[in-house]
């Protein structure tokens, strides 16, 4: 395969399906190492006809789990309606992909109302109480085993909220043992509707309100001890272009308005309260890294693009002909906003392009040093980054041909340092035509295993690690 057409590879649709298949390891995976690593993402994008955008695939999930030096992987799709609805040739409205705005508005006449939004959890996934739920971005989640990753059931709260839209993003804060997300209601005053689920409820408790100004469409929320942090974008949420023959899918609402700035909105996490709303200069952002206060003030690190081109340049159109070459770079920020007078400071903290950023659970929300990420700057190739986020230096793994999806950094127990332990990536090696799991060393990022899998997957979005199951 030319290195030209080698990132097709990473959207090509992938069939099959692995149950506790034991991985070939090269290197050595540390001991101490046990528990697993799930994610999510799509695995097929020809199912129903095609998809139009990486967002659509069905999804699939990935599971590996650490015992003793070992790796099992398992794959398995989520059996939802939309999987069955697409193995019959029959396309759902998602993302970016589904009937034009003519055909959408003959569906809401015939439902008396808008249609029910896909199920097709793609995105990320959590744990509410004890059950494990694959999440997009509408509130139609599904829960499933976390051993066998079968698909038990849609998730859905009882409590009588409803909202049409939802972020895949909870910020699970283990300090406050609660989980902080939104919502997005529709209507004459349309609102995000931000909330809590305490560790071990599957119950939501709200936190507070925001009238929305755009609608924008929020991807991902920050929080910090006392406050939560929502960034409105000024790509913007047209619900009746949506009805226009020429729409296709949720992408074909949006607009970006660069004269409307990127709104700041921090709320006070225990009474809901408004205490600073103020707007600046515009920018995009998929994800937060993490946030903190620091003397009086609220400080974001997060991944800002210059506009919203990014979302387009995922379409699958762009990404079989160029991979992520033509993707615009994101780049990491700090904003800091003072709660009393609503004054806004930002600077780039790392100069190469980032995303998909992550940090320990033992520093979320609290003053943090380091941050990893997908390196994204350079042709031919992902790579990985560990970004020092107080001296603004960073350090770097790539191997030319070799893709590195999202990091998920692991502390070792009872380490000393915000850095021992291990940072876990799965990578598409190009040349082999084959995905591994990378395991490498959080502090100095040498590459200490490498775990073959039986196929190549399809690139993916999120996951997480559980000390269990």
């Amino acid at each position: 395969m030319s290195r030209s057409t080698a990132a097709q590879l990473g959207f090509r649709s992938l069939t099959d399906e692995r149950t506790g298949e034991s991985l070939p390891v090269s290197g050595t995976v540390p001991a101490w190492l046990s528990g697993t690593l799930i994610r999510n993402g799509p695995g097929r994008f020809d199912a129903g006809g095609g998809v139009n955008h990486w967002f659509d695939g069905l999804a699939m999930l990935r599971r590996y789990s650490f015992d003793e030096g070992e790796i099992e992987y398992t794959n398995r799709f989520l059996r939802t309606e939309a999987y069955d609805r697409a193995e019959a040739g029959e396309p759902t409205r998602q993302f970016a992909t589904g009937a034009n705005g003519l055909a959408e508005l003959r569906r809401w006449i015939r439902a008396l109302g808008p249609p029910e939004p896909t199920d097709n959890a793609n995105v990320h996934l959590t744990r509410i109480g004890d059950r494990y739920v694959a999440q997009t971005e509408v509130p139609r989640w599904i829960e499933f085993d976390p051993h066998t990753l079968e698909t038990v059931g849609e998730f859905t709260f009882e409590d009588g909220v409803s909202t049409q839209m939802a972020t895949a993003h909870y910020v699970v804060d283990d300090h406050r043992e609660e989980s902080v997300g939104y919502g997005l209601s529709f209507g004459r005053r349309t609102e995000y509707y931000v909330y809590r689920v305490p560790h071990g409820s599957d119950r939501r408790e709200e936190i507070g309100r925001v009238t929305a100004e755009g609608p924008g469409y929020v991807h991902d929320i920050a929080v910090t001890p006392d406050y939560v942090v929502l960034l409105e974008p000024p790509l913007h949420i047209d619900v009746l272009r949506g009805l226009a023959p020429w729409t296709e899918g949720f992408a074909g609402m949006l607009s970006y308005d660069a004269a409307a700035g990127t709104r700041i909105v921090v709320l006070d996490r225990s009474t809901g309260e408004i205490v600073a709303d103020p707007t600046v200069d515009p920018f995009f952002v998929f994800h937060h890294v993490n946030a903190f206060e620091r003397d009086g003030a609220v400080v974001l690190d997060l991944v800002a693009f210059e506009d919203a081109d990014i979302v387009d340049a995922l379409s699958l159109e762009e990404l079989r002909s160029g991979g992520f070459a033509g993707a615009p770079d994101g780049h990491l920020y700090r904003y800091r906003v003072d709660p009393g007078s609503g004054e806004v400071d930002d600077e780039r903290r790392h100069p190469g392009g980032i995303e998909l950023p992550t940090v320990p659970p033992a520093v979320r929300t609290k003053p943090y040093r380091y941050a990893y990420g997908q390196a994204t700057d350079r042709a031919g190739a992902n790579g990985l980054v560990k970004v020092d986020v107080e001296a603004g230096s960073a350090t770097e793994w790539w191997e030319d041909g070799t893709y590195v999806e999202e990091p998920r950094m692991v502390q070792r127990p009872d380490a000393d340092s915000e850095d021992e332990g291990v940072v876990l990536a799965p990578a598409l090696d190009t040349d082999a035509e084959r995905t591994y799991l990378l395991v490498f060393d959080a502090e100095t990022l040498t590459l200490r295993a490498r775990a073959r899998l039986p196929h190549a997957v399809p690139f993916g979005f999120h996951g997480r690690y559980f000390a269990e199951p």
